[in-house]
């Protein structure tokens, strides 16, 4: 036999035992491109009710083919100083899937830190990194990740908890982005000289591919604390320059109803849409808002008071919350608070939006935060906005359970096989679920 055909024979053995090699890697990696990259981990940042406990970042099995699917795999308490009483709001993994950044909405009222970032780099086992704050902001919200592995924040208040916010950036080292402010001095937060008429930014959306990002003016934080004798809400959204971090339009909302719109919580941009309409949700008003950054201009597109089945609640349209918009760009979906809901709309026709699908968890079940799946094939929905005890006037409890919904061009469907319910998966006792990401 020749040198060659002995080599030959050896040389498929290898290949075959290395492309064995490499299937075997890849069906060991549970985020590999073989099953599409689905989330196998849910993060919930969350607090002990009683203020107890320290805050703590619970990491839930989210792997569908898992028979621990919903179960809580473990939690990573917050440490000291400044671990409790933050009352945790959003998170959000960063471009890069390794750094989870969460959200603390009150502790200035502790004078804590109100920024905190996680290493996620293996999934099932974060490490807790630092906690920071803004210089001139405070009332942490949402996280917008960046191209670059950082962040924008969103600040609800001034360094007192009044007005203006601003927006913070983090860059991919998470180390604040400072810039030269003319000659003299430099400013961390944006815009550099943010607007003097109610900018209370809370959500916030990008289209970086039309250098376009929106903010929602929502409340003034200070106005919420105990002795206040009413929240003042905003209703308003910022449309931006997003490559130079400058407010260009600001659009004031009025309700069909007479007045201003109530309380703009959240904006979501459509994906794929050329002239990048957003849609932002007036939380005490009832409404859903078409949002126009070209024109600078608004109008009500849909009545959450007509949403069928109908639930009578003290707010009208049973108290809009949080938006989603799965990467079709036709559609978009949004939870109603006091009413229990959550549902999704046709927004095809921009201004006039069409109900395809609710589901129903009850009478004041209090579905508030709602994150979709990279494949947008499934939500998740915590049921907990805001307490603030005997530090303010807001008490919008909840009934602290996590929901998964499944997700079709056309449906929503309850996944009745994840079942997590935040008073009862705790040996420290009812905790309330508020900030959601997955990878």
């Amino acid at each position: 036999m020749s040198s060659v055909n002995r080599i030959a024979p050896l040389a498929a053995k290898l290949f075959l035992l290395g492309a064995l090699t490499i299937l075997g890697q890849r069906l060991a990696r549970p985020d590999d491109e073989h099953d599409g990259g689905r989330e196998k981990v849910l993060y919930v940042w969350a607090q002990d009710q009683a203020h107890v406990a320290p805050d703590f970042l619970a990491v839930v099995n989210f792997d569908e083919e898992s028979s621990r699917y919903g179960t809580v795999i473990k939690t990573l308490p917050l440490p000291p100083p400044g671990n409790i009483g933050n009352e945790p709001h959003h998170c959000h993994l960063n471009s890069t899937k390794t750094i989870l950044g969460c959200g603390g909405l009150l502790s200035l009222l502790r004078g804590q830190n109100g920024i905190f970032f996680f290493d996620v780099t293996d999934a099932t086992n974060p490490r807790f990194l630092f906690s920071t704050k803004a210089l001139e902001s405070s009332i942490t919200d949402d996280f917008l990740a960046l191209e670059n592995g950082g962040f924008l924040i969103t600040q609800m208040g001034a360094a007192d908890g009044t007005a203006p916010g601003r927006v913070a950036e983090f860059d991919g080292r998470m180390h604040f982005v400072a810039n030269h402010f003319g000659t003299m001095s430099m400013f961390q937060e944006w815009p550099a000289a943010p607007p003097l008429d109610g900018f209370n930014p809370h959500g916030i959306s990008a289209r970086p591919d039309l250098n376009l990002m929106m903010t929602a003016d929502f409340i003034l934080p200070a106005s919420t604390l105990a002795g206040s004798p009413a929240p003042v809400l905003r209703g308003s959204v910022r449309i931006w320059d997003y490559r130079a971090r400058k407010i260009t339009k600001t659009v004031h909302l009025n309700s069909p109803d007479g007045g201003p719109a109530l309380g703009t919580m959240d904006v979501k941009m459509l994906p794929k849409d050329p002239r990048g309409y957003g849609y932002a949700a007036g939380m005490f008003d009832g409404h859903i808002y078409l949002i126009d950054p070209v024109a600078g201009s608004g109008v009500a597109a849909f009545d959450c008071d007509t949403v069928t089945p109908h639930v009578d609640t003290p707010v009208t349209g049973g108290m809009g919350q949080l938006l989603a918009t799965p990467g079709s760009g036709d559609r978009l979906i949004f939870g109603l608070f006091q009413a229990g809901q959550v549902g999704m709309l046709d927004t095809t026709d921009r201004a006039n939006l069409r109900q395809l699908s609710v589901v129903s968890f009850g009478k004041d079940a209090g579905p508030h935060n709602l994150v979709l799946t990279s494949d947008d094939r499934r939500l998740v929905v915590a049921d907990y906005f805001l307490n603030e005890d005997a530090a303010g006037i807001i008490h919008f409890e909840g009934d602290h359970k996590i929901h998964v919904l499944k997700v079709t061009h056309n449906t929503l469907e309850e996944d009745t096989r994840f079942r997590l319910d935040f008073n009862t998966a705790f040996r420290t006792g009812p905790a309330r679920p508020h900030g959601l990401s997955m990878k």
